[in-house]
């Protein structure tokens, strides 16, 4: 991505079938940066958890309703980037996903 966008390395992008499954999968996240020591420099959400946005500084996770990821689509908006695996990332960063 930082050819494409002057903020972040990565984007990841991951979905959840309802809301409840976008706030459980963003509950980890926090609990298993806490554990790893990784710092979230900003988080923004709506109030459904229907999208959550969390920042790493160097890597952004979106986290989508399955209806919000067709909405906005970043896939198509960012064809350009090159796609990499999201292991590939977290061993960049020496996150052990166990």
């Amino acid at each position: 991505m930082r050819k494409l966008n002057l903020i972040w390395d990565y984007f990841i992008i991951c979905s959840g079938e309802v809301t409840l499954q976008v706030e459980a999968i963003y509950e980890e996240v926090v609990k298993k940066a806490k554990e790893e020591a990784i710092e979230i420099h900003h988080v923004e959400q709506d109030r459904e958890f229907r999208w959550v946005l969390v920042d790493f500084f160097d890597v952004a996770l979106h986290i989508f309703s399955e209806d919000m990821r067709s909405f906005y689509d970043l896939e198509h908006l960012w064809k350009e980037a090159k796609r990499v695996s999201l292991k590939k990332i977290l061993s960049k960063y020496k996150i052990n996903m166990g």
